[in-house]
């Protein structure tokens, strides 16, 4: 039974990772037919980070309430909703109201199925976990490229993916029974008579700002780097944009293939020393591309290095945190991480851009690893202070 509810897991992962994608991958052609402008996939996205904001931070309620295997399945069945809401929608209007469910349901089925691994599965299922998270979302542009190529039909891309998360909705209320809990850890480590610990009560145990701030560096340094890299390698290294677009690319491929090598070795070396391998490996493909050299060789490899570097990061973050802070308040930290996480991701990299605009794209490197550092710094803290409580 166990080893089928973790298969249903890492499906749950992989749909998790589908709609991602899509808005991107479809914008181009939707936005023609909308006759919207460019920047206004800013504002979808922003209000579908809004959501996901909201409901990571309402994650222990939900989760105590109503269990991790009910809030799963619902959360699954809203994005469904949501997607096939989208490929009926007429009107920019229409999708930003269909993109408030959007997000509600993505960052509750987020916080509690983080929760639920940390608890329950070793460091490497994690590993392997947000590697499916990448693998759907490299599937979702193949299933909207198909659709595009059909005339421009983005309309059946959106009702595909809603399909299938429908199916997976079928799935995860089929096998409610298999979602049981340890006594004790209803809800993501808190009893039932437990106080809900809440935004207030988790700032307040040592460590939470800084892993925080070390979430929301992540975040924004991964964002950012996937955002503007073709970017920067067109207009400021001179890289043919077709070639910087097949490198950026690449940049996603380094954090899924490395998340599926972390596994084999997650167990062994520990979240602490995977946190800063990945750190160390991060710093050093920021490096790479910011050498001031005439090859573009550098800063093409940097990209992969970068990726390669965030693979461990995010997933030992979450896995430490019942260790870090206690199983009975993962539940409502986990939450708040993915709330912060979710902030670094939806505005630190139109923060770039603003900067870009104003002052020059060579910026880039230096704001990656200034992210960069602040995880570093921030989760060196956490440590230290673990240690001291030890």
């Amino acid at each position: 039974m166990f080893t089928l509810l973790l298969a249903i897991i890492y499906i749950a992962f992989i749909s998790l990772g589908l709609p991602d994608s899509l808005l991107g991958s479809a914008w181009p052609v939707m936005r023609i037919q909308f006759g919207a402008p460019l920047s206004m996939a800013g504002l979808i996205s922003m209000i579908i980070a809004g959501g996901t904001i909201a409901s990571s931070l309402l994650s222990e309620r939900l989760t105590r309430k109503l269990g991790t295997g009910l809030v799963t399945a619902v959360s699954v069945a809203m994005t469904a909703a949501a997607l096939f809401g989208f490929s009926v929608s007429g009107s920019v209007t229409a999708l930003c109201l269909w993109g408030i469910p959007y997000g509600l349901g993505a960052g509750a089925v987020d916080a509690a199925l983080n929760n639920y691994v940390a608890l329950h599965y070793s460091s490497r299922h994690m590993s392997w976990l947000h590697c499916f998270w990448g693998v759907g979302a490299s599937i979702s542009p193949y299933i909207m490229g198909a659709w595009l190529s059909r005339g421009d039909n983005w309309q059946g891309g959106y009702r595909t993916v809603s399909i299938l998360q429908v199916a997976l909705t079928a799935v995860l209320f089929a096998t409610l029974p298999l979602w049981k809990e340890r006594r004790g850890a209803q809800g993501g480590g808190a009893g039932a008579d437990r106080p809900l610990l809440g935004l207030r009560g988790a700032l307040r145990i040592p460590g939470v700002p800084a892993i925080l701030l070390a979430f929301l560096g992540y975040c924004a340094a991964e964002t950012t780097t996937g955002l503007w890299a073709s970017s920067y390698l067109a207009e400021a290294r001179g890289v043919d944009p077709g070639t910087a677009a097949r490198f950026a690319s690449l940049f996603y491929l380094g954090i899924t293939f490395g998340r599926f090598l972390n596994g084999f070795v997650a167990d062994r070396m520990g979240d602490k020393r995977m946190i800063r391998i990945g750190v160390g490996v991060m710093l050093a493909g920021t490096l790479l591309v910011m050498l001031p050299v005439s090859g573009t060789l550098p800063a093409l490899a940097g990209l992969i290095v970068i990726g390669l570097g965030c693979a461990p990061v995010y997933p030992s973050i979450i896995h430490a945190t019942p260790f870090n802070f206690g199983e009975e308040n993962s539940q409502a930290i986990i939450g708040i991480q993915m709330a912060s996480a979710y902030t670094g991701s939806t505005f630190m990299p139109p923060l770039f851009g603003v900067l870009a605009n104003r002052f020059s794209l060579r910026l880039y490197p230096f704001y990656l690893a200034l992210f960069a550092l602040l995880l570093l710094v921030m989760t060196e803290r956490v440590n230290r202070l673990k240690a001291g409580q030890a």
